[in-house]
């Protein structure tokens, strides 16, 4: 088969589809790899550092749509790359799709076969292996940003995180105790913080009992505990996510009113439309907005500010997935393993998603059907 990997083209995206070591593994099997010019500057490997790997070099985006059969991505398509893809192409990457019509159609349009890694399920449909190591990454990250944004000149109440000893420590609240809620606490626990998680599934509330023994507060999630919970918090960091859905809104514009100016919200379920009635997708260029005094960090691709650690954990996760679909085609590694099925979300013009349909209010197709 032969895989493209074109040049990330959303702000300040500096991650790459393929690795070099990457690459060379799918080379091994026999596939040919077209790269980009650059595209993996943004992390220091060059187009030497590919072409050792066995990739054929390519002048443009344009060019690398042109040749491939299946396009390996990290960011979903921006328009101008919707528009580039065809009919039957396999287009591989995160997509995010539950709040983004705009995308969803371009994809529809295009006729090509979308796989997100975000809907990619593990053994017996439980996890989601390939979004994980991104919501580890943003988990430990949105501890970072918020602390840094506590800072009073950017905007914060300058209140430091660890606390010195006399002086009380950040109240950290964190809405969502899987994956990305998580490795949140671990960071903040792991700063000095006041940690509060609050969750809803009871076996993931004991889970999170016996690993931090006391060290952060684990609490059922509902609307009374979160009206109360954010009025005291310094830094809340929203963490819920649903497969696929868009993010449920569980911070009202009337709670934020209660909040100290200068506390700091961080939005990690921001792909998925966010989980603060208020929130609204930012860049790494402009990250940041005041809404009702309280500081809203909401950039929808927050591993990116740590691309090489990112694209480096993605790969390990992505790859043997797409030496599946090289080797096989797209047709018979779907049939083969129905947990990797739940990945498709566009085929053939049709949504294949059940829960992207429904966010978007479009008619669902099964993949046997599509397919």
């Amino acid at each position: 088969m032969r895989i493209g990997v074109p040049k990330e083209i959303k702000t300040l995206e500096h991650r790459v589809g393929l690795v070099p070591s990457s690459v060379k593994e799918l080379h091994s099997h026999g596939h040919e790899v077209y790269v980009e010019t650059g595209a993996g500057q943004g992390i220091n490997f060059t187009d030497q550092d590919y072409e050792e790997a066995g990739a054929k070099i390519l002048p443009n985006a344009a060019a690398v749509f042109d040749t491939a059969d299946m396009i390996i991505k990290v960011k979903e398509p921006q328009p101008e790359e919707c528009k580039m893809l065809r009919e039957d192409q396999i287009l591989f990457t995160y997509l995010h799709l539950a709040a983004d019509a705009e995308q969803t159609q371009g994809l529809i349009d295009s006729g090509c076969v979308a796989i997100a890694y975000e809907t990619v399920t593990g053994p017996n449909g439980h996890g989601l292996p390939l979004l994980e190591p991104m919501s580890e990454i943003a988990g430990r990250l949105s501890v970072q940003v918020g602390a840094f944004y506590l800072q009073k000149h950017m905007g914060g109440l300058g209140r430091l995180i660890s606390g010195v000893p006399g002086v009380r420590p950040a109240d950290v609240l964190i809405i969502g105790g899987g994956v990305a809620g998580f490795h949140a606490a671990q960071m903040a626990v792991g700063l000095g913080a006041n940690v509060t998680i609050l969750e809803r599934s009871n076996p993931r509330m004991r889970f999170l009992d016996e690993y931090f023994h006391g060290r952060a507060n684990v609490i059922y999630s509902n609307l009374d505990i979160i009206e109360r919970a954010v009025k005291a918090a310094d830094v809340v960091i929203g963490a819920v996510l649903i497969p696929g859905a868009s993010a449920p809104k569980l911070v009202t514009r009337k709670m934020l009113k209660t909040m100290k100016n200068g506390s700091v919200i961080v939005d990690i379920a921001i792909d998925q439309g966010g989980c603060f009635e208020t929130s609204r997708a930012t860049t790494h260029d402009e990250p940041v907005y005041t809404e009702e005094g309280v500081v809203h960090y909401c950039v929808a691709n927050m591993p990116g500010a740590v691309a090489l650690t990112s694209a480096l954990a993605l790969n390990h996760s992505v790859l043997p997935y797409a030496i599946d679909l090289a080797n096989k085609g797209w047709k018979e590694a779907l049939k083969d393993n129905s947990n990797f099925a739940n990945g498709l979300n566009i085929c053939h013009g049709k949504v294949t998603h059940k829960e992207v349909a429904q966010s978007l209010n479009l008619d669902y197709v099964p993949f046997k059907q599509a397919a």
